[in-house]
């Protein structure tokens, strides 16, 4: 250093240091956005059981559903296959059943309250569905991430429901946030 506080008589120690920590700072965040900085998580597949409800369905459309399940079943299938953006999955609609859909409008008049049913004519259906997931930890089937309480579609080579919500999900051997523990 010489009498000015310059390097090598070019360049100032304080600059130095500024440039070396904003070097260090790109590298940083450019090793964090690629995600080659600290320690990954396994990423582990395993097998899904999951329940979807949806409600509201025409009792032929459970038919025809219920057709396309034997189907399988006597082709020795494990059921009918699911789909997302074109592809087939590794998972199977293995089950459905049907509730009656309960609802009613209600109507106060002066005269008093009256119920009017809706929908008489339609079910609630509820899929059970099993396959493999290649990372438990985000459960994604397809497009769509599986978790209790979530809206789900139901689409197999044969059929498409909107609007189900997951009831229930188990995975084989717990999800990986549970492994990790």
């Amino acid at each position: 250093m010489d009498k000015n506080g310059k390097l090598f008589g070019k360049i100032n120690i304080i600059d130095l240091l500024v440039l070396v920590i904003a070097v260090a700072v790109v590298a940083a965040v450019g090793l964090k956005m690629t995600g080659h900085l600290g320690a990954k998580r396994a990423e582990t597949g395993t097998n899904i059981a999951y329940t979807v409800r949806v409600e509201g369905v025409d009792k032929e459309v459970y038919d025809n559903i219920q057709k396309y399940i034997d189907q399988a079943a006597a082709q020795q299938k494990p059921g009918d296959q699911l789909m997302s953006n074109g592809e087939l999955l590794s998972a199977y609609v293995t089950g459905v059943t049907a509730q009656p859909h309960k609802a009613n409008a209600e109507l106060t008049t002066t005269e008093g309250a009256f119920i009017i049913p809706m929908m008489e004519d339609t079910v609630d259906l509820t899929f059970t569905i099993e396959g493999s997931v290649s990372n438990n930890l985000k459960s994604e089937m397809g497009s769509q991430e599986v978790r209790v309480g979530k809206t789900h579609i139901v689409k197999t080579t044969h059929f498409e429901l909107n609007n189900g919500v997951v009831l229930s999900c188990e995975w084989e051997n717990g999800t990986a946030a549970d492994n990790a523990a």
